[in-house]
Protein backbone atom coordinates (compact mmCIF):
# COMPACT_ATOMS: atom_id res chain seq x y z
CA UNK A 1 0.00 0.00 0.00
CA UNK A 2 3.10 2.32 0.61
CA UNK A 3 3.26 4.18 -3.18
CA UNK A 4 -0.80 4.04 -3.17
CA UNK A 5 -1.23 5.92 0.32
CA UNK A 6 2.28 8.31 -0.50
CA UNK A 7 0.18 9.44 -3.48
CA UNK A 8 -3.02 9.41 -1.86
CA UNK A 9 -1.39 12.05 0.77
CA UNK A 10 0.05 14.10 -1.73
CA UNK A 11 -3.17 14.35 -4.07
CA UNK A 12 -4.60 15.46 -0.40
CA UNK A 13 -2.44 18.18 -0.05
CA UNK A 14 -0.95 19.88 -3.05
CA UNK A 15 1.15 22.20 -0.66
CA UNK A 16 3.37 18.94 0.07
CA UNK A 17 6.52 18.69 -1.93
CA UNK A 18 7.40 15.47 -0.56
CA UNK A 19 6.55 12.78 1.58
CA UNK A 20 7.96 9.74 3.80
CA UNK A 21 6.51 7.00 5.49
CA UNK A 22 8.00 5.05 8.55
CA UNK A 23 10.22 2.50 7.87
CA UNK A 24 11.60 -1.02 9.71
CA UNK A 25 15.39 -1.86 9.62
CA UNK A 26 16.54 -5.25 9.03
CA UNK A 27 18.17 -7.80 9.50
CA UNK A 28 18.39 -7.67 13.51
CA UNK A 29 21.91 -8.78 12.81
CA UNK A 30 23.07 -6.07 11.51
CA UNK A 31 21.54 -3.18 13.47
CA UNK A 32 23.11 -1.28 16.55
CA UNK A 33 21.55 0.58 18.80
CA UNK A 34 22.14 3.95 17.03
CA UNK A 35 19.89 1.85 14.29
CA UNK A 36 17.27 1.51 16.13
CA UNK A 37 16.99 4.53 18.33
CA UNK A 38 16.78 6.11 14.70
CA UNK A 39 13.84 4.20 13.55
CA UNK A 40 11.96 4.67 16.72
CA UNK A 41 13.09 8.34 16.50
CA UNK A 42 11.85 8.69 13.23
CA UNK A 43 8.39 6.61 14.39
CA UNK A 44 7.31 10.18 16.16
CA UNK A 45 7.80 11.80 12.65
CA UNK A 46 4.11 11.88 11.54
CA UNK A 47 3.12 15.43 10.21
CA UNK A 48 4.72 18.14 8.19
CA UNK A 49 5.21 20.56 11.32
CA UNK A 50 7.36 17.78 12.83
CA UNK A 51 9.71 17.33 10.11
CA UNK A 52 10.30 21.09 10.11
CA UNK A 53 10.58 21.34 13.70
CA UNK A 54 13.20 18.21 14.25
CA UNK A 55 15.32 18.51 10.63
CA UNK A 56 18.51 19.27 12.94
CA UNK A 57 18.25 16.10 14.96
CA UNK A 58 18.45 14.00 12.25
CA UNK A 59 17.12 13.23 8.68
CA UNK A 60 13.65 13.07 9.60
CA UNK A 61 12.60 11.42 6.30
CA UNK A 62 14.35 8.58 5.64
CA UNK A 63 15.51 8.93 1.97
CA UNK A 64 14.66 5.37 0.21
CA UNK A 65 10.60 6.40 1.88
CA UNK A 66 10.59 9.33 -0.20
CA UNK A 67 7.95 9.66 -2.51
CA UNK A 68 8.06 13.28 -4.59
CA UNK A 69 6.61 15.60 -7.25
CA UNK A 70 8.57 15.55 -9.99
CA UNK A 71 8.89 19.16 -10.72
CA UNK A 72 10.11 19.91 -7.21
CA UNK A 73 12.96 17.78 -7.66
CA UNK A 74 13.53 18.75 -10.99
CA UNK A 75 13.70 22.52 -9.59
CA UNK A 76 15.90 21.41 -6.59
CA UNK A 77 18.05 18.34 -7.43
CA UNK A 78 20.76 16.80 -5.66
CA UNK A 79 24.01 18.75 -4.92
CA UNK A 80 27.29 16.48 -4.64
CA UNK A 81 29.42 17.66 -2.02
CA UNK A 82 31.04 16.42 1.06
CA UNK A 83 27.92 15.96 2.79
CA UNK A 84 24.71 13.36 2.80
CA UNK A 85 23.15 14.14 -0.57
CA UNK A 86 19.75 13.20 0.94
CA UNK A 87 19.62 15.57 3.65
CA UNK A 88 21.27 18.24 2.17
CA UNK A 89 18.41 18.52 -0.41
CA UNK A 90 15.81 18.05 2.53
CA UNK A 91 17.33 20.94 4.49
CA UNK A 92 17.56 23.37 1.06
CA UNK A 93 14.05 22.60 0.68
CA UNK A 94 12.76 23.69 3.51
CA UNK A 95 14.89 26.54 4.10
CA UNK A 96 12.88 27.39 0.88
CA UNK A 97 9.63 26.98 2.42
CA UNK A 98 8.73 23.27 1.12
CA UNK A 99 6.16 21.57 3.23
CA UNK A 100 7.41 18.08 3.27
CA UNK A 101 5.39 15.64 5.29
CA UNK A 102 4.86 11.72 6.01
CA UNK A 103 2.66 8.66 6.02
CA UNK A 104 2.78 7.65 9.98
CA UNK A 105 2.97 3.66 9.02
CA UNK A 106 5.41 1.44 8.33
CA UNK A 107 4.94 0.67 4.57
CA UNK A 108 8.93 0.07 3.77
CA UNK A 109 11.54 -2.36 4.63
CA UNK A 110 14.63 -0.48 5.49
CA UNK A 111 18.23 -3.24 4.36
CA UNK A 112 20.91 -2.58 6.39
CA UNK A 113 24.35 -3.59 5.33
CA UNK A 114 27.79 -2.97 6.43
CA UNK A 115 28.86 -2.23 2.66
CA UNK A 116 26.50 0.21 2.42
CA UNK A 117 27.64 4.04 1.40
CA UNK A 118 25.77 5.55 4.57
CA UNK A 119 28.31 2.88 6.70
CA UNK A 120 31.56 3.31 4.81
CA UNK A 121 31.41 6.61 3.05
CA UNK A 122 32.73 9.79 4.98
CA UNK A 123 30.42 12.15 3.65
CA UNK A 124 28.06 9.99 6.37
CA UNK A 125 30.18 11.14 9.17
CA UNK A 126 29.35 12.58 12.18
CA UNK A 127 31.08 15.55 11.08
CA UNK A 128 29.73 15.42 7.69
CA UNK A 129 26.16 15.71 9.37
CA UNK A 130 27.16 18.28 11.69
CA UNK A 131 29.05 20.75 9.52
CA UNK A 132 25.80 20.43 7.01
CA UNK A 133 23.12 21.39 9.91
CA UNK A 134 25.73 24.46 10.72
CA UNK A 135 25.56 25.40 7.38
CA UNK A 136 21.76 25.92 7.08
CA UNK A 137 21.84 26.93 10.63
CA UNK A 138 23.76 29.67 9.40
CA UNK A 139 21.75 30.70 6.85
CA UNK A 140 18.58 30.12 8.66
CA UNK A 141 18.26 31.24 12.44
CA UNK A 142 21.42 32.59 13.03
CA UNK A 143 21.21 34.62 9.69
CA UNK A 144 20.76 37.87 11.29
CA UNK A 145 23.29 37.71 14.25
CA UNK A 146 27.08 35.97 14.31
CA UNK A 147 26.50 35.27 18.06
CA UNK A 148 23.98 32.87 19.64
CA UNK A 149 23.49 30.70 22.67
CA UNK A 150 24.11 26.97 23.01
CA UNK A 151 22.68 24.95 25.53
CA UNK A 152 24.46 21.65 25.91
CA UNK A 153 28.31 21.01 25.22
CA UNK A 154 28.36 17.42 25.20
CA UNK A 155 29.84 15.89 21.93
CA UNK A 156 27.58 17.05 19.60
CA UNK A 157 27.29 20.24 20.85
CA UNK A 158 31.30 21.04 20.72
CA UNK A 159 31.33 19.45 17.45
CA UNK A 160 28.27 21.45 16.33
CA UNK A 161 30.05 24.72 17.90
CA UNK A 162 33.88 24.12 15.57
CA UNK A 163 31.22 23.87 12.47
CA UNK A 164 29.24 26.91 13.46
CA UNK A 165 32.68 28.64 13.99
CA UNK A 166 33.48 28.13 10.23
CA UNK A 167 30.58 30.23 9.49
CA UNK A 168 31.61 33.38 11.52
CA UNK A 169 28.67 32.06 14.25
CA UNK A 170 30.26 31.80 18.11
CA UNK A 171 28.21 31.13 21.36
CA UNK A 172 28.14 34.43 23.37
CA UNK A 173 26.64 32.06 26.29
CA UNK A 174 27.18 28.07 26.85
CA UNK A 175 23.86 26.79 28.62
CA UNK A 176 24.73 23.80 31.10
CA UNK A 177 23.22 21.61 34.06
CA UNK A 178 26.67 20.17 35.09
CA UNK A 179 27.71 22.75 38.03
CA UNK A 180 31.64 22.48 37.58
CA UNK A 181 31.06 24.41 34.27
CA UNK A 182 29.39 26.76 35.84
CA UNK A 183 30.81 30.06 35.97
CA UNK A 184 33.96 28.53 33.86
CA UNK A 185 34.54 30.77 30.25
CA UNK A 186 34.86 28.48 27.07
CA UNK A 187 36.02 29.91 24.04
CA UNK A 188 34.87 32.85 24.98
CA UNK A 189 31.45 31.83 26.01
CA UNK A 190 30.30 32.56 29.81
CA UNK A 191 28.81 29.45 31.74
CA UNK A 192 25.34 30.05 32.88
CA UNK A 193 22.50 27.87 34.07
CA UNK A 194 19.59 27.56 32.56
CA UNK A 195 17.61 29.96 34.63
CA UNK A 196 19.88 32.94 33.08
CA UNK A 197 18.36 32.08 29.43
CA UNK A 198 15.50 35.00 30.63
CA UNK A 199 18.12 37.54 30.28
CA UNK A 200 19.83 35.91 27.53
CA UNK A 201 16.43 37.20 24.85
CA UNK A 202 19.13 39.08 22.49
CA UNK A 203 19.69 36.11 20.78
CA UNK A 204 19.28 32.86 18.95
CA UNK A 205 19.38 29.58 21.00
CA UNK A 206 20.57 26.59 19.90
CA UNK A 207 19.91 23.57 21.89
CA UNK A 208 22.67 20.45 21.44
CA UNK A 209 20.75 18.31 23.90
CA UNK A 210 19.93 14.12 22.78
CA UNK A 211 17.42 12.15 24.10
CA UNK A 212 13.80 12.74 23.55
CA UNK A 213 12.86 12.96 27.03
CA UNK A 214 15.40 15.68 27.40
CA UNK A 215 14.43 17.80 24.51
CA UNK A 216 10.49 17.90 26.08
CA UNK A 217 11.95 18.87 28.69
CA UNK A 218 13.74 21.51 27.33
CA UNK A 219 10.97 22.63 25.38
CA UNK A 220 8.58 23.60 27.90
CA UNK A 221 10.61 25.01 29.81
CA UNK A 222 11.51 27.49 27.02
CA UNK A 223 8.03 27.83 25.76
CA UNK A 224 7.32 28.93 29.19
CA UNK A 225 9.90 31.59 28.28
CA UNK A 226 7.55 32.38 25.57
CA UNK A 227 10.65 31.28 23.08
CA UNK A 228 8.83 30.37 19.79
CA UNK A 229 10.72 27.19 18.09
CA UNK A 230 11.56 27.91 14.79
CA UNK A 231 12.13 31.51 15.32
CA UNK A 232 13.76 31.70 18.86
CA UNK A 233 15.49 28.38 19.32
CA UNK A 234 16.70 25.44 17.38
CA UNK A 235 17.00 21.71 18.42
CA UNK A 236 20.03 20.71 16.58
CA UNK A 237 21.36 17.44 18.58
Amino acid sequence: DRLRLQVQALEHDRQLALVGCHARPFPDAALGDGIRNYAAWLRSIRCPEDVARDAFIECPLLHPTWCARTDRLRQFGYRQGDWPEDYELLLRMLHDGQRLGVVPRVLHGWRRATSSASVTDPRYSVDAFQRLKAAWLARGILAPSDQYVLWGYGSTGKTLRRALAQHGKNPSYIVELHPRRLGQTIHGAEVVAPEAIAQLSAWPLIASVAGADARQQLRAFLHRLDRKEGRDFVCAA
